[in-house]
C-alpha cells in the first residue's frame, strides 16, 4: 500500500463519518403528502428559513457531500494511474 492510498482513504474514512453524523443530525421530514396536499403556512420561520440550524445543516450535506464525491472520483482517478 503506498502512501497516497492510505492519504485518501483516511480522507474518504473521516469525510464519510463527518457525512453519517451531518445527516443524523438532521430532522426527518414525515410531512409526505398530507404536507402536499394542506399547502405550509408562510410563518417567521418559513420566511427565514435559510437561516435556521437546519438549513445549515441541509447546505453543509450538500457541499460535503459533492466534496466527497469528487474525492472518491479524484482518488480513483489517481490510484488508477499509480499502479
Amino acid at each position: 500500500m503506498s502512501a497516497v492510498e492510505i492519504i485518501f482513504g483516511i480522507l474518504i474514512i473521516i469525510s464519510s463519518i463527518v457525512i453519517i453524523a451531518v445527516v443524523l443530525m438532521q430532522e426527518s421530514r414525515e410531512g409526505g403528502l398530507s404536507g402536499a396536499i394542506t399547502g405550509s403556512a408562510d410563518t417567521f420561520f418559513g420566511k427565514n428559513k435559510g437561516r435556521t440550524k437546519e438549513a445549515k445543516l441541509e447546505r453543509f450535506t450538500k457541499y460535503f457531500g459533492s466534496f466527497f464525491f469528487i474525492l472518491v472520483l479524484v482518488a480513483t482517478i489517481v490510484l488508477l494511474f499509480v499502479k
